[in-house]
C-alpha cells in the first residue's frame, strides 16, 4: 500500500476555501493511468492535476475528475502553475525586458491533451503571482436541442431563458452550453439534473451546462456564470471554472458585440460561486481577429491545506 500526498490550492481567489479548490500531485512520473484516476476519485476534488516532465514543454499537467480524464481545466492550471512557481519547482525562465510593476515575468509551455499551451506568470516583490493560460480558439456550435428541456434540467422554466442571446455550444478545450439567463435571480433557485444531460445534449453528450447572464455581483464584473458538470466527470458543479469562463469571454466577443467592435482585444471580468459560497473571479482577453477568438485568461491562487490517499493493489 501506497501513500500518495495531495496539495490543495483554492484557485481564482486569494482567501483559502472560497474559489475553486485543486488537487495536486507534484511527483507524478510512474503513475500509471489507472492509478491517477483511483487518486483523483479518492481525493473528491472537482479535478487534481498529476504533474509529469515532457519531451515539448516546460511541463506537463494531466488533469482528472473523480470520473475520467479531462483534456484541459483551467482551475487547476492555475492552482498548479501557482504551487510550482511559488515553490521553485519550474524553470528560471525569467524575462528581464518584461518587468511589470516591479515584478518579473516567466514565459512557459504546459503539455496537455488539448495540446501545448502557452503560459505567463507575473511575480511581484510581494510574492504575489498572477497566472496568464492560453487557451485553443475558440469554436462554437449552434444548439438544435430542445430549450424547455434545457431550463428544467437547471431546474428553471423557459421563461428564465434569456431569448435575446443564442444558446450555443463553445469550447476553447472542452465543450460546454453557454445558456443566457434573465438576470441573477435565476440564479438561486436553479437546482440541476445532472443526470439528464447526455439525454438533452444530443449534439455533444459529455458537455457541461453553464448559465450566464450580464448582471453581476460585484459592481466591476462583467459577466455571472455557474457551472453544472456532465455527470460523467462524478461532479456536480463547478465553482469557478477557467476554461468555460474563457468560452464566455468569446461569446461575448462573438455574438453580444456589434460588428464596428470587430478586430478588438476584449477585457472582461467574469465572476461565479457566489451563489455556492465560493465566490471566486478571473480575467478572460479575447482578441478578435474578425470571427476568430484567441483566447487567455487569468487568475490566481491560494494554498489551503494538504491530505493523503492510500493506493492499494487493487488500485
Amino acid at each position: 500500500m501506497r501513500e500518495i500526498t495531495i496539495i490543495q490550492y483554492d484557485a481564482f481567489t486569494t482567501v483559502p476555501h472560497k474559489g475553486n479548490p485543486a488537487g495536486i500531485v507534484f511527483d507524478a512520473e510512474g503513475l500509471t493511468d489507472q492509478e491517477m484516476q483511483a487518486i483523483a476519485h479518492k481525493a473528491g476534488f472537482n479535478e487534481t492535476t498529476f504533474v509529469l516532465p515532457s519531451d515539448v514543454a516546460d511541463v506537463r499537467l494531466r488533469f482528472f475528475t473523480p470520473g475520467y480524464e479531462m483534456d484541459l481545466c483551467g482551475h487547476a492550471t492555475m492552482a498548479t502553475v501557482s504551487a510550482l512557481v511559488s515553490r521553485g519547482l519550474l524553470p528560471d525562465k525569467d524575462k528581464n525586458e518584461g518587468k511589470v510593476n516591479g515584478g518579473n515575468v516567466l514565459e512557459l509551455t504546459q503539455e496537455t491533451r488539448a495540446g501545448v499551451l502557452g503560459l505567463r506568470v507575473d511575480r511581484f516583490p510581494d510574492g504575489d503571482i498572477l497566472v496568464t493560460m492560453k487557451q485553443k480558439p475558440a469554436e462554437f456550435i449552434p444548439f438544435e436541442g430542445s430549450v424547455a428541456d434545457v431550463a428544467d434540467a437547471m431546474g428553471l422554466s423557459v421563461e428564465d431563458i434569456d431569448d435575446s442571446m443564442p444558446i450555443v455550444y463553445g469550447s476553447t478545450g472542452v465543450w460546454t452550453l453557454i445558456v443566457p439567463i434573465r438576470g441573477l435571480e435565476p440564479f438561486t433557485r436553479m437546482q440541476p439534473n445532472n443526470g439528464r444531460f447526455p439525454q438533452i445534449l444530443t449534439q455533444q453528450p459529455r458537455a457541461s451546462l453553464h448559465p450566464i447572464c450580464m448582471e453581476t455581483y460585484d459592481p466591476k464584473a462583467d459577466m455571472h456564470g455557474r457551472h453544472f458538470s456532465s455527470p460523467y466527470s462524478g461532479i456536480a458543479e463547478d465553482p469557478v471554472t477557467g476554461t468555460a469562463s474563457g468560452v464566455m469571454g468569446a461569446y461575448y466577443a462573438k455574438y453580444l458585440c456589434g460588428q464596428e467592435e470587430q478586430a478588438r482585444i476584449h477585457l472582461l471580468h467574469i465572476e461565479q460561486g457566489n451563489e455556492i459560497g465560493r465566490e471566486g473571479s478571473l480575467l478572460v482577453k479575447v482578441i478578435d481577429h474578425n470571427d476568430t477568438y484567441d483566447v487567455a485568461i487569468s487568475g490566481r491562487a491560494v494554498y489551503t491545506t494538504e491530505c493523503t490517499v492510500q493506493l492499494d493493489d487493487t488500485d
